[in-house]
């Protein structure tokens, strides 16, 4: 059977050790009384939840799926998950980071990152409920006129209802300037909106009395393109002045789709027949108040990776010291038992440490994204919220590409190590690869994060947030350059800082020249980037570890970072030279190839 537990222990490290977050809190009033014990208990209190409420169902729920009542539109979700769900929002889970003043606790985004990382790992499909919940919150709680917020953010903030984001729909995905969806104005002030949309996560289920909408549509008078496109809130069920629920508004679900993976999430194909509406934020700017939810949802995204790569590399480690097969190449390692484990194997740990590393830099990156976001909400110093907020612009779709494809190498890895067993079913490693599939898929391919990041948060301003990561990254080389302990962690990332100016002046150059060329770059360009942030985190990782044992911390642990970080700079750090080479390569062996491709 399957395992999970939770990563308490890293989580600490990375929360306490490396980027001090209580200090941090420290300068935020909101967050001031936000302690160690405070932020260890709930960790703890939100690993026993993921673990012994969500985990139990994650192969059930992916066997069972959900079921379409297509007389009712009514969906049902896999057996357990509505009462694991009463349980999380009974337990308050659901109102964790939220604003107090919609009955939230008020606790720090970080801490909501550790909960959701725990869900994720425990069950995907599950945690897709309540995930999507809190980008439609974050969405009315930032664009929401005063009527809406105090008619939604209460239940959403409870749990007691469930959101959703509208976008895609059959003939567009990514280009939401094609979309054709209408919102007729009525003379109360609502408006009646048609339309047919799909691959709508959680569009339809059994687990709260009422579902949230975030739909995007036309207005009549609307431009063409995505200039011309609104955001409307509408409610599966309408919502009384008394705050009770009223008649059932015409949003149905018309199916589900058949998935590689994701089984227990419902995601379905929906139509709006005049179905009633309120308009979000200003006229045809939807996308501006709608960005709010995706790219929070990018960061959970790239969250559903780490996840993954978490609980997957535990099972595998946990498989690798158990199976006997064949003898070490350098001599007998068990001789006891008629074969060695296969963690004596190099390859087999060369995918076990793949898993890993990529596992212990994500979870770095996601709580420095998640520390940047409070910082950008709460403190006190505008420059400090100003530069949060624009380096987590930067790290956005470095996140959510990124950690999402070596969420895919990794679970591949995984299931390798099991072998013939890996394939099958039973085991649970088959399912974290195809519950991982998606997550390079929705929110944005990796492709169009790619392009997002080198073409507008790059290029778009000369560099200029790039440089203020490289900055950190300067400040980190100066601190530890003359340490020889760190030269191994050092040298590769103030190598790589100063490759990537020129790398990135070329690119912009053959860009001005041919905008394919930025195209033809942006994925290799993306993963290179990617690299440089990982090294940063695992650099500042090996420092903390290295002064642990030099003040005499016995501690196995730290050991453990420094053999992990040297072995993702050896190992994984390397691909950077084949990624720039390849970048280089240009756009004329891709688009001159109409006869390769007729």
């Amino acid at each position: 059977m399957p395992i999970y537990n939770p990563p308490l222990r890293d989580m600490q490290f990375v929360l306490h050790e490396v980027f001090q977050v209580t200090d941090a809190f420290k300068a935020m009033p909101r967050h001031a009384e936000v302690d160690v014990d405070t932020v260890n208990a709930i960790l703890e209190e939100a690993g026993k939840f993921a673990s012994g409420v969500t985990f139990p169902l994650n192969i059930s729920g992916d066997e069972e799926g959900c079921t379409l009542n297509r007389d009712t539109h009514e969906v049902t979700t896999p057996q357990g998950f509505k009462q694991a769900y009463q349980q999380y929002v009974e337990g308050g889970w659901a109102a964790l980071s939220c604003e107090p003043e919609f009955g939230g606790q008020g606790l720090p985004h970080v801490m909501n990152q550790c909960l959701y990382e725990m869900l994720n790992s425990a069950n995907q499909a599950w945690t897709m409920y309540p995930g999507l919940s809190h980008g439609a919150y974050e969405a009315l709680l930032a664009h929401g006129t005063p009527e809406q917020k105090q008619t939604y953010l209460p239940k959403l903030v409870s749990g007691e209802w469930t959101g959703t984001m509208c976008l895609t729909e059959p003939h567009c995905g990514t280009d939401l300037g094609l979309l054709r969806t209408k919102a007729e104005p009525q003379a109360d002030g609502t408006y009646k909106i048609t339309g047919a949309k799909i691959f709508i996560s959680a569009g339809e289920h059994d687990m709260a009395a009422n579902i949230v909408h975030l739909v995007l549509a036309r207005l009549p008078d609307a431009p063409k393109g995505s200039k011309g496109i609104s955001l409307f809130v509408v409610p599966k069920y309408h919502v009384n002045a008394d705050g009770s629920l009223g008649a059932r508004n015409p949003v149905f679900c018309t199916g589900l789709e058949h998935k590689m993976g994701i089984h227990g999430n419902a995601t379905a194909q929906i139509s709006l027949d005049g179905a009633v509406g309120t308009l979000v934020g200003e006229p045809h700017k939807g996308l501006a108040a709608m960005f709010v939810m995706m790219n929070a949802a990018r960061l959970g995204v790239g969250n559903q990776s780490l996840g993954l790569t978490e609980v997957a590399y535990q099972n595998a480690l946990a498989y690798a010291k158990d199976r006997l097969q064949m003898r070490s190449l350098s001599g007998t390692k068990a001789k006891d038992k008629e074969a060695d484990p296969i963690i004596v194997h190099p390859d087999v740990r060369k995918m076990l440490l793949t898993a890993k590393a990529y596992a212990e830099g994500a979870r770095a990156l996601q709580i420095y994204c998640t520390l940047l976001l409070d910082q950008s909400h709460h403190h006190p110093d505008e420059k400090v919220r100003k530069d949060s907020d624009e380096l987590v612009a930067l790290l956005t779709p470095i996140v959510k590409a990124f950690i999402t494809d070596n969420g895919h190498t990794a679970t591949n890895a995984c299931m390798q190590v099991f072998g013939g067993h890996g394939f099958i079913k039973e085991w649970g490693m088959e399912q974290h690869v195809r519950d991982n599939r998606i997550n390079m898929i929705y929110e944005g391919t990796n492709t169009v994060q790619s392009l997002d990041l080198l073409g507008r948060k790059v290029l778009g301003n000369q560099g200029a947030t790039l440089k203020k990561f490289g900055k950190l990254v300067a400040a980190l080389v100066a601190e530890e350059g003359v340490n020889e302990k760190m030269a191994e962690f050092i040298n590769p990332i103030a190598m790589l800082g100063e490759q990537m100016t020129k790398f990135t002046t070329e690119i912009g150059f053959k860009g001005m020249q041919n905008p394919d060329e930025v195209g033809a770059a942006a994925v290799d360009y993306l993963r290179v980037a990617g690299h440089l942030v990982f090294g940063y985190m695992f650099a500042r990782m090996a420092q903390v570890a290295l002064r642990a044992i030099a003040a005499g911390n016995a501690d196995p642990f730290y050991v453990a970072k420094l053999q992990t970080a040297r072995f993702y700079f050896a190992k994984l750090f390397p691909e950077t030279v084949m990624l720039m080479r390849t970048a280089r390569a240009g756009s004329k062996v891709l688009m001159d190839t109409d006869a390769a491709l007729a």
